[in-house]
């Protein structure tokens, strides 16, 4: 279960910040010179769906996960500015917040 909603938050980070791209391509093409509303009508509530989700998935793996509070803020954070829910999810992966505790780490060999 721990396994799958990470993997599901990890989509949904993809997700969202490729809604954003979507979006802001659509407010490109609103205020510009086609003056054309209907990616901003389309893609509005897609990436508002996506910010939901990615919200309450951040809250589902925090608590799986047990995140300090601190570091839980800052995902819920990273969901407002565009694209800032890629770097946390690469951050929280090198950092360690998203691996399963139970399986074993590969041992690194030294090498030479």
């Amino acid at each position: 279960m721990r396994e799958k909603t990470t993997r599901l938050f990890v989509a949904a980070a993809i997700a969202e910040a490729c809604s954003w791209l979507a979006l802001l391509a659509g407010m490109a093409v609103k205020y510009g010179p086609p003056a054309n509303e209907t990616g901003v009508h389309v893609f509005g509530p897609i990436h508002g769906a996506l910010f939901v989700v990615y919200g309450i998935l951040v809250l589902v793996v925090a608590r799986l996960r047990r995140w300090r509070l601190l570091t839980t803020a800052l995902a819920l954070a990273c969901a407002v500015p565009p694209f800032a829910t890629l770097f946390f999810e690469r951050w929280a992966r090198r950092r360690g917040l998203l691996d399963d505790a139970s399986t074993p780490q590969p041992i690194p060999t030294p090498v030479g």
